[in-house]
């Protein structure tokens, strides 16, 4: 289970930057995945082979600077509550500020590792503007410069050596179940109306991460965990409409699941924040269904449910082959359609396709329709096979991977989909040396 690290500061210190500096040092190896980025505040990275998420609080926060102090402070408090380690950014070029003082003056009480990061510090005169800082009560800070790297390694070094180490939590092999969605779209009520009624619960285990709830359900002959991150407890000071905040509780949630419910409220439509929590679910390779509740609530004509689809899919190009389930948790509507859905993309997550069917259906259409000669070069698919990694990933063997582009890549995801049923799964295609 990896360990979260927030970083914290006011605007316009440069959070992003470092930020990116670290997710594109590793992006660059890992993920190399057909298709868009989207806007990233959350990534995971590896330093000396101990691997940690990373957040990026800045990324959540829009409105003016008066609007910020407010939700700066909010940040502050909800990093300082969900995260393992703490890094404070601040900007060597505006010296000490008065926003600065107020979050350095909640980091103070804070019983776990905060790291005092000085940005844009790119020579020798900054470095002595630098000691300026000592009197935020910190102690030693980290020298940093995050625009060409200078200093990072120092600072990751110290981070990774003060991360707890994370007792290995004995898994059973149940699949899991996570329920994620941004607050009030009814996700408690998704998971008591499932449990409510039914008396098909084994056992309530207090999650096996720190603060969401497992229960153990049975139903349709298929046991599985169902992680609620509704349930997680409530926080007193935190609103529950900050953005930033069902993202971190999402965040722990989808990497310990195997298929995420993305429930949404179908008033409120697919917005930027059920977007985020999706596309966290697409980063981490999870199975998804999404779930639109309230739907009882939608004026509808015999087009509603059509468009709200297409809708739904456009937002979620190029990943559009998800299942996407019209629910009322209040009247009791499908509720039982959407786990049953979830069942079959963990059946699809997790399916196994021999090399040899792999080659019968997939050469004769690359032969049809071969990848575009580069530079008067002819690309030659010669082999797939399917990688033993816990989601569908398929490396396909050839003479010039580096010459298949994006669009070829995609293609063969979408010939591998309408050929072996991988619905509400993110696919992975990647091209190697024969």
């Amino acid at each position: 289970m990896s360990n979260i690290v927030a970083v914290v500061g006011r605007p316009n210190v440069g959070k992003s930057t470092f930020f990116n500096r670290l997710i594109k040092r590793r992006e660059a190896i890992v993920d190399a995945v057909s298709g868009v980025t989207r806007d990233r505040h959350y990534g995971k990275t590896d330093w000396n082979g101990k691997e940690f998420s990373l957040i990026d609080t800045g990324g959540y926060v829009v409105g003016s600077d008066d609007v910020f102090e407010a939700e700066i402070d909010k940040q502050v408090e909800l990093a300082i509550e969900e995260a393992d380690a703490i890094i404070f950014m601040v900007d060597v070029e505006s010296g000490v500020t008065g926003m600065d003082e107020d979050v350095a003056q909640l980091l103070r009480k804070v019983k776990k590792p905060v790291f005092l990061v000085v940005n844009k510090v790119d020579n020798n005169k900054r470095l002595e503007d630098a000691v300026e800082f000592y009197s935020l009560g910190l102690g030693e800070y980290f020298a940093i410069a995050s625009i060409n790297g200078s200093g990072t390694g120092d600072l990751l070094d110290a981070v990774v050596e003060a991360l707890p180490e994370k007792e290995e939590v004995e898994e059973d092999e149940l699949p899991r179940f996570a329920v994620v969605g941004r607050p009030n779209a009814g996700k408690s009520s998704f998971i008591n109306a499932l449990i409510g009624e039914e008396r098909y619960i084994v056992t309530d285990i207090a999650g096996t991460t720190r603060d969401s709830i497992d229960t153990k359900y049975n139903r349709f002959g298929f046991e599985f965990n169902l992680v609620d991150t509704a349930g997680i407890r409530r926080k007193s000071k935190v609103k529950e409409d900050l953005e930033f905040y069902s993202v971190m509780r999402s965040v722990r949630a989808i990497e310990h699941c195997d298929v995420c419910l993305v429930v949404l409220d179908a008033t409120r439509g697919f917005d930027g924040q059920v977007q985020n929590i999706f596309w966290l679910a697409e980063r981490n390779r999870k199975g998804i269904v999404i779930l639109v509740n309230k739907w009882d609530l939608v004026e509808k004509n015999t087009k509603t449910a059509k468009e709200f689809e297409q809708h739904i899919r456009k937002e979620i190009a190029p990943f559009t082959d998800v299942p996407i389930v019209f629910i009322s948790v209040l009247n009791k509507q499908r509720i039982f359609k959407a786990i049953e859905t979830a069942v079959e993309v963990y059946k699809n997550r997790t399916k196994r396709i021999k090399t040899s069917v792999l080659n019968e259906a997939l050469l004769p259409i690359i032969e049809h329709q071969p990848p575009p000669a580069y530079k008067g070069k002819f690309v030659k698919i010669k082999y797939i096979m399917q990688l033993p990694t816990p989601q569908p990933q398929f490396a396909f063997f050839c003479n010039l991977p580096q010459y298949v582009k994006d669009p070829y890549r995609r293609f063969l995801e979408n010939k591998l989909r309408e050929q072996f049923d991988f619905n509400g799964v993110p696919v992975s295609v990647y091209m190697r040396k024969k």
